[in-house]
């Protein structure tokens, strides 16, 4: 046995056999460890031994026939004989004597280990027998390491530079008080209101919800205590599952931790599972969903943004055989603007395609029982998979998929985003369920249309003052800035000027020249906040040199 500290579980008897194994063996030494990291990617000339020929195809650097002296010669304990007196039986074992051509500890340039040393002749290394293994993790000092706080400041430097650099409001919502919150951006408490909130409905104010909440507290803690998988199944996760499929029109359905998460992990785990699966997806979809089709590496084509006809054309084009889904969105989160669901779902039903529908920005608020544009136009049954959030006008957290049990099930196997997380608490799952409820009922009929209502005021009284509306179908309104120093410093104003809060919408979540903000209106925004919203927006219009219609 060797009696090197970090190969004293190598036999020597194994290295007379099989010297090319030394080489992976020794990766336990940081000697021999900074000598490997260096071999070079391009075969050397090498001398093989009879057994290394024949095992050639082994993920072993290439190694002269002499490889254990190369190593063990320049080796710190090689110096020491008393220490390291295995060494000479090694090399008498495999009837090796120390060469000639090694001199004072040369590396033959026959063997790889010489092409490590970056030499273009052979060189004599001198080992001093007290020599540190730590000494070889120095790097030159004529050698620079990589600047990491460096790098990171200069990224943050170019959105800064862009007017793209997100600065995080720091608020309060009132729960009692909605759209009202309290705004702490500089330490000073400032009561604002609230235009461009996802809790559409106001719904993380209704009583039952909060009092859901709280009773799922009180009775089974606050955290979930794991994954689905070990501990973190509960009979809340079912029974919110069971009403999502329900509202759905589905056999089953699955909660995630978000709706990203939902889209990236069901779009990976069929990209990567379905052999040969084709997606087709419309231009303008939610990262989310870009990111799960990039990821998995499947075959990947655009199509023009809710565009049926380019879709139909390019799955003419492919082959009958191949599998292939679709993934778009029905409403358009930044641009309000709503897909030609019936359509769309017309090409994938003729065509035998997988559709993925994205229904995050319309669950809760389209159709008679808030499932989404779907319901509304009456084709849900045509849709394979079905993703909604938790988290904006169900007012609570997480994401969810609607599909068929099976679907369900594989995804429930398969899919690392679902599998390998913590499950939603007890309080989330019964609060959203609450909602789901509320909003399936006769008060969620009545809360979609007083929004409505309120949708439609605001945008004429938009209109009516010469405000740049993009006139969109949806409940969203997106007012055009097209420039982003611009729209940051409107939202500003809108803020510290009037108390009203709209978030400027720059790149990368809207296009370069793009750039607006987005008003997104409640069944709670009154006709005296209204007034008080188009007085603030003229004013700060004017303020900043932008025009307004005639």
């Amino acid at each position: 046995m060797l009696s090197c500290p970090f190969l004293k579980k190598a036999p020597s008897t194994f290295f007379q056999k099989e010297p090319q194994a030394l080489l992976t063996t020794a990766r336990r030494c940081p000697f021999a460890q900074h000598l490997i990291s260096q071999l070079p990617t391009q075969p050397v000339r090498t001398v093989q031994t009879a057994a290394a020929k024949e095992k050639c195809e082994r993920p072993y650097p290439p190694v002269c026939d002499t490889v254990s002296n190369c190593i063990l010669k320049k080796c710190p304990y090689a110096g020491n004989t008393e220490r390291c007196s295995s060494l000479k039986s090694l090399n008498a074992s495999r009837q090796l004597p120390l060469k000639t051509e090694f001199g004072r500890g040369r590396i033959p340039t026959t063997c790889a280990l010489f092409a490590c040393s970056n030499h273009d002749a052979p060189k004599p290394i001198y080992v001093s027998a007290v020599s540190s293994t730590a000494s070889f993790r120095k790097a030159p000092e004529n050698r620079k390491f990589f600047d990491f706080d460096e790098f990171f400041a200069d990224q943050i430097d170019k959105k800064r530079s862009t007017s793209t650099y997100r600065v995080f409001r720091r608020i309060l919502r009132d729960a009692n008080e909605y759209p009202f919150a309290d705004e702490f951006s500089n330490d000073e408490r400032r009561r604002i209101t609230v235009w461009c909130s996802n809790d559409y409905l106001g719904m993380s104010r209704h009583p039952k919800v909060q009092e859901s909440a709280r009773n799922a507290i009180r009775r089974f803690g606050v955290g979930s205590g794991g994954t689905r998988n070990i501990s973190g199944n509960s009979l809340l996760h079912e029974a919110l599952e069971h009403e999502l499929a329900d509202l759905h029109g589905k056999e089953a359905a699955l909660v995630f931790s978000s709706c990203y998460v939902a889209n990236e992990a069901t779009l990976y785990t069929l990209g990567t599972s379905i052999p040969n699966l084709q997606i087709l997806s419309d231009a303008g979809n939610h990262a989310s969903m870009i990111h799960g089709i990039r990821t998995s590496r499947a075959a990947k084509h655009i199509y023009r943004h809710n565009d049926p006809h380019h879709l139909r054309e390019l799955i003419r084009k492919m082959p009958p055989e191949l599998p292939k889904l679709v993934a778009f969105e029905t409403v358009h989160s930044m641009t309000g603007g709503i897909c030609p669901i019936t359509e769309l779902l017309e090409v994938t039903q003729r065509h035998n395609v997988l559709s993925f529908v994205d229904e995050v920005h319309a669950v809760g608020l389209y159709g008679d029982h808030g499932a989404g544009v779907a319901e509304e136009a009456g084709c849900m049954s045509q849709i394979s998979a079905i993703t909604g959030t938790l988290g904006k006008a169900f007012a609570s957290f997480g994401g969810y998929l609607a599909g068929s049990r099976l679907l369900v099930d594989m995804l429930r196997s398969y899919a690392s985003g679902f599998i390998f997380t913590t499950s939603l608490p007890p309080p989330v799952l019964a609060a959203a369920r609450a909602s789901v409820a509320i909003l399936r009922s006769s008060e969620g009929q009545e809360l979609r249309a007083e929004h409505r209502r309120r949708v439609a005021t605001v945008r004429n009284r938009l209109f009516e003052a010469g405000l740049p509306v993009v006139d969109v179908p949806s409940h969203i309104i997106p007012v055009r800035v097209g420039n982003a120093a611009i729209c940051s410093q409107v939202s500003e104003d809108l803020l510290w000027k009037y108390g009203i809060y709209i978030q400027s919408i720059n790149y990368p979540t809207v296009p370069k020249g793009s750039e607006r903000l987005r008003i997104a209106p409640s069944p709670f925004h009154t006709d005296e906040l209204t007034d008080k919203l188009i007085d603030a927006l003229v004013s700060v219009w004017r303020e900043n040199g932008l025009p307004l219609a005639a």
